[in-house]
């Protein structure tokens, strides 16, 4: 009797990476609905892959990055093992060409956080946006970084998250051979956009018939159309007391119609993620003193959360104030709202020049010498987005993009003949 035929997905519990991976794998399924998928969150991976491999007979491991572990278990089971990427192709360039840079780069130089770091396909990178595990070759996980991009260069395959026509100088440096200068590149499947949910069928978010929709789409329902600039940062993104303040003026000071997400600041506030889910903030406590009453007329401050593709989907909201994690940047791509991109964490940084620098598609927000985003430069950036010939090109760029993602991921696109290709190796091998 033959065995089911089954792919493994082996994701870390970060919820962007867990996301990302759960659409790949709806997406592997549409797409050839009798294979198993079967999803690992054993931290035993040798145990559990052969008990899977008694039972079926295993196509592929995929693993995310964070999961490198699993590599050289994979390699003595015989399972071939693909990496899933979850972020951009630029960053992909960067990390397989990490084992370069490392043998390339002095420690001297390297410990300067001012040092330009090159690496093909994508634009110089201050060694201040990389992540910050990146950063240190004395921190332990930056051993960890190093072993994973070494054991993606031997990989049967890497699997990521965007589109051709939308990073393609990355891509092109990648494919052909220049982020692995010493040895060859696994193939490379772009099999993007892949979000969490689909845009709205009318295309226009407006949720004036459905009673139950949330406060936050009731309120765009009432605004001019791409007049609203959307604050959001992520599932994890919070802000100091000081900074969300900061915030508050420069809005005020914009004269722009928002959407803003807040949260509760950190206990730690040099580190701007929530480490533990958070009780909803008392608004009134944390921002200026009658700035709710003063901006009511043109705002809506949100305590915690929001359906974000929808919020972009909408057609009242014209700008996208975001920390750049990388299924933000796609939700923004999809629905054609332009930028202005806010890291935080991670490798948002890196983001932040791909998309100001390279795509032209986000405007950045920069901070002050003491780390602090102040009101005036929040107020100029939100101007310039809503209200400038910049702002408007990078609508009319995003708008492009738009088209192209959905054409990406339709009939004969180029996402879909990725996708189709890969399963087809598996199924031959």
């Amino acid at each position: 009797m033959s065995r089911e035929e089954a792919v493994v997905l082996y994701p870390t519990p970060a919820i962007g990476h867990l996301i990302s991976m759960v659409e790949l794998g709806k997406l592997i399924v549409s797409h050839r609905p009798s294979l198993s998928l079967i999803c690992l969150n054993n931290p035993h991976v040798r145990h559990a892959l052969i008990s899977i491999s008694e039972r079926h007979r295993v196509l592929a491991l995929v693993i995310d990055f964070f999961c490198y572990v699993a590599f050289s278990v994979a390699r003595d089971l015989s399972i071939p093992c693909y990496y899933y990427f979850t972020s951009s192709a630029g960053v992909l360039a960067f990390f397989i060409y990490f084992l370069t840079l490392h043998e390339k780069c002095s420690d001297e130089s390297y410990s300067d956080p001012e040092t330009l770091l090159e690496a093909p396909g994508i634009p110089p990178l201050p060694k201040k946006y990389m992540a910050l595990p990146m950063q240190d070759r004395r921190d332990v996980v930056y051993s960890m970084f190093l072993q994973s991009a070494i054991e993606m260069r031997k990989s049967v395959g890497i699997i990521v998250n965007t589109f051709e026509k939308l990073e393609p100088r990355a891509l092109r440096a990648i494919l052909d051979g220049q982020c692995v200068p010493d040895g060859p590149t696994p193939p490379v499947y772009c099999i993007g956009p892949l979000i969490s949910n689909k845009e709205p069928s009318n295309g226009t978010g407006n949720s004036s018939d459905d009673r139950d929709a949330p406060e936050s789409l009731k309120w765009l329902d009432m605004q001019p159309k791409a007049s609203v600039v959307f604050l959001c940062f992520g599932s994890l993104g919070v802000f100091s007391l000081e900074q969300l303040r900061e915030i508050a003026v420069g809005l005020e000071r914009s004269g722009q119609r928002f959407l803003w997400v807040v949260r509760n600041p950190p206990p730690d506030p040099s580190r701007p993620v929530a480490t533990v889910v958070q009780a909803d903030p008392d608004l009134e406590s944390l921002l200026p003193d009658g700035f709710l009453d003063q901006t009511r007329d043109r705002g809506l401050v949100v305590k915690s959360w929001v359906p974000q593709v929808a919020v972009l989907n909408h057609q009242a909201t014209g700008g996208f104030v975001t920390h750049s994690g990388w299924n933000s940047v796609l939700e923004a791509v999809c629905a054609g709202v332009p930028m202005i991109s806010w890291p935080l964490y991670a490798e948002q940084g890196h983001n932040k020049v791909s998309l100001v620098e390279e795509l032209k598609i986000a405007l950045p927000m920069d901070e002050s010498d003491d780390g602090l985003v102040r009101a005036a430069e929040v107020e100029r950036r939100v101007r310039e987005l809503m209200d400038s010939e910049e702002g408007n090109s990078m609508r009319e760029r995003m708008a492009i993009l738009k088209d192209e993602a959905k054409a990406a991921m339709g009939p004969g696109g180029s996402s879909k003949a990725a996708l189709a290709k890969l399963i087809e190796s598996w199924v031959r091998s």
